[in-house]
């Protein structure tokens, strides 16, 4: 299929006279002290370690979010049962990364009760005899290693670009985004579907050099992802037509041979990745049954089609046109201050603009910008760049306005584009870039260790992003744990009256608290506690009573204690 040895691809002559990167410009000459060979591998492992002590410590200090109960419920089932019965919406292989710190916890699974996938879940959690706390950091600690190694693919790949400091940088922007380590710190699917993307399209840059080997990794990969989130099909035909253009780059011969291998290239990464997504339902059942236990909508027209041609088992398929229903469903979004039913196209965007650092803003611009300007770096601007803005115009059409990590790509992408920043060769680029990079730090640890309501300097950081965001951006349910501690040590004794949305179960934590919506009006004294997300939502008789109170205390920046 692909020849044995090939020319490098950073060779003026290859096919085109297309300009490719020298060696990375920074590279230090072979004289340099013994001493500092261990300088850059110390750097990458303190950058990694205070990330993960952020990631830990998030883990360790939160309860369960809104999705989570579902995807450690359905890894149980997954653990105990050898079945694809819960949650088809999504593919099995992050449930299955899940799946392992659910099977160290060892928790007790009553696979006899009856109930939606959202019940089980909390039935497993609160009712099982099994401690919450415990099961949930266990279920979230392999998704917390997952996100330090694609911590190493971003270095690695904006390494391979312009150099050790294009790396390093790239990798301070990675390891301080607040997005990535409140994402990466939770038993969800958002990063680790981004992050095997980011791994896909770093292996398809390494096969201009190497196909044979690549190649094949790279579908892996890319199947990988599309086993863990649908939201990633879009970025399917990108990542294929890269591997063609990757192969026939490669290749030294005549031009008709190379286009045959070049298809033959973008086979290999399909068949690759449709493999993937089979050996993973293969993995929780091999005898592939399937009987799904919540309605599955029936999708007509070009949807229907595409759903019915993919090449993936029946419950993938199915889940498919979960999501299509999804999509049909009126949800309520949430922006500047802003309720409305449906989506906005420029939601992201916006979101992005609220919940990044300052500094990474400026450094993703400028690599972005060095990548298409700086002419021996173009040529991987359609590996780096073309992915993200794909991924994020797919996301952008959906029509659940719910949080950044929709596009929890954008911090793993452009990070490796921001380092390139520095291969300008600019007296000034070191110095500016270390001065955002310390930035960016700054304000991400100023936010510890509550990164989820993270918003940047010039919207009035976290503690004011649920005037212009709700749901995963600022309260997905998390704080509930510290919202028991905050009525135990301030307000001991008096009445209290709650709206939490989210999946945990308050009276386990030991708040006893009715709902206020449910009595009159005139009935409800004392305290009144509401959900961030509830408060941009309220609407009647909500609304009349946070209107007719006053703020006093605020948990976590996600929750809202009135007095009433």
């Amino acid at each position: 299929m692909m020849t044995h040895e090939q020319p490098s691809v950073l060779d003026p002559g290859t096919r085109g006279g297309e300009e490719h990167p020298p060696p990375p410009v920074t590279a230090a000459p072979p004289s340099r002290r013994p001493g500092r060979r261990w300088l850059l591998p110390l750097l990458v492992v303190v950058l990694l370690a205070q990330m993960a002590a952020a990631m830990v410590t998030t883990a360790v200090q939160q309860t369960p979010t809104i999705d989570e109960p579902v995807y450690v419920g359905t890894a149980a089932d997954y653990l105990h049962e050898h079945r694809v019965r819960l949650n088809p919406e999504h593919p099995p292989l992050g449930k299955l990364v899940i799946e392992v710190g659910v099977a160290i916890a060892d928790p007790h699974v009553d696979t006899s009760f009856q109930g939606d996938q959202g019940r089980f879940g909390r039935h497993l959690l609160y009712e099982s005899g099994n401690d919450p706390w415990q099961l949930m950091f266990w279920a979230r600690l392999p998704m917390i290693v997952l996100t330090l190694l694609f911590g190493l693919v971003v270095f690695s790949f904006a390494r391979e670009l312009a150099g050790r400091a294009a790396g390093l940088a790239a990798l301070a922007l990675y390891a301080f985004s607040p997005d990535v380590i409140a994402q990466g710190s939770l038993a969800t699917l958002d990063v680790p579907a981004a992050g095997f993307v980011l791994t896909s399209a770093w292996l398809l840059w390494r096969a201009r050099r190497r196909p044979r080997l690549y190649v094949p990794l790279a579908g892996a990969a890319l199947g990988a992802g599309l086993a863990t989130k649908m939201s990633v099909l879009p970025v399917v035909p990108v990542l294929l037509g890269l591997a063609a253009w990757s192969v026939w780059r490669a290749d030294s011969g005549d031009r008709r041979r190379a286009l045959a291998r070049a298809a033959v290239g973008a086979a290999v990464v399909a068949v690759a990745a449709v493999a993937v997504v089979w050996a993973s339902y293969l993995v929780v059942d091999p005898r592939l049954r399937w009987s799904p236990e919540q309605h599955v909508p029936a999708v007509h027209g070009l949807k229907g089609l595409l759903v019915r041609l993919m090449p993936f088992p029946e419950a993938y398929r199915d889940g498919m046109r979960v999501q299509f229903g999804f999509e049909n469903y009126p949800w309520q979004g949430f922006l500047f201050g802003h309720l409305y039913t449906g989506s906005r196209w420029y939601y992201l965007p916006a979101a992005l603009l609220v919940k990044t650092p300052l500094g990474m803003l400026a450094l993703w611009a400028a690599g972005a910008v060095v990548l298409v300007a700086v002419r021996r770096l173009r040529p991987a601007a359609p590996y780096v760049l073309v992915p993200a803005a794909v991924l994020l115009a797919a996301a952008m059409t959906g029509s659940r306005d719910f949080g950044t990590r929709y596009a929890i790509f954008m911090p793993m992408f452009l990070a490796v584009a921001a380092g390139c920043v520095l291969a300008t060769r600019r007296r000034w680029a070191p110095l500016v870039t270390g001065a955002l990079v310390l930035f960016v730090a700054v304000s991400s640890l100023l936010t510890y260790p509550y990164y989820l309501p993270y918003s940047n300097e010039a919207f009035g950081g976290p503690a004011k992003t649920h005037l212009r965001l709700h749901d995963s951006n600022v309260d997905w349910g998390q704080d509930l744990g510290r919202l028991a501690d905050r009525l135990r040590e301030r307000y001991r004794g008096e009445r209290i009256w709650l709206v939490y949305k989210g999946s945990g179960v308050p009276s386990y934590y030991g708040i006893d608290a009715p709902d206020p919506r449910k009595v009159p009006a005139r009935d409800v004294h004392g305290l009144l506690v509401v959900s961030d997300s509830s408060v941009a939502k309220a609407q009647g008789r909500l609304a009349q009573l946070i209107d007719s109170s006053r703020p006093v205390d605020e948990v976590g920046h996600s929750i809202t204690i009135y007095r009433r």
